[in-house]
């Protein structure tokens, strides 16, 4: 039924969980699209914020989402989908506009996104990248819950 279906993926359970659904709804037809998005990152230690090397944090966060995305395009491949990856900066913009906007530029026909299914205060805390995607998004969202 979809061709193009694009999956955010974070390195958590719960995105392995969304990509391993992807894989099943595409059955060897789809193309898959993975993306790993970089956030902004902000120290909340203001004494200490002059001596945070931030290129060395931003780097390592760039090879975290490199591996990240690597060891989930070998999943998906070793299901016999066609996979191409994505390293996407946030910036300044919330990552679920980021999701959105790439989702419409590529163009996604779905997006399979994993929920932690928090609640409460942790979400109002945390807020919920997922819940951002299925309320912005421009086409169908499919979001798997994790375990």
């Amino acid at each position: 039924m979809y061709q193009r279906i694009l999956v955010p993926v974070d390195g958590s359970d719960t995105s392995a969980r969304a990509l391993r659904e992807a894989v099943k709804i595409g059955g060897g037809r789809a193309g898959l699209r993975l993306i790993y998005v970089l956030e902004e990152t902000y120290p909340l230690d203001a004494e200490g914020y002059a001596f945070i090397d931030h290129d060395a944090l931003r780097e390592a966060a760039r090879r975290t989402g490199e591996r990240i995305l690597a060891q989930a395009a070998k999943v998906a491949r070793d299901s016999g989908a066609a996979v191409e990856t994505v390293l996407l900066d946030a910036g300044d913009r919330r990552v679920a506009s980021v999701i959105d906007e790439d989702a419409r530029n590529w163009p996604a026909e779905l997006i399979v996104v994993g929920t932690h299914g928090r609640s409460g205060l942790s979400r109002l805390l945390l807020g919920s990248v997922a819940e951002g995607v299925a309320r912005g998004a421009s086409m169908p969202v499919l979001l798997v819950r994790g375990e």
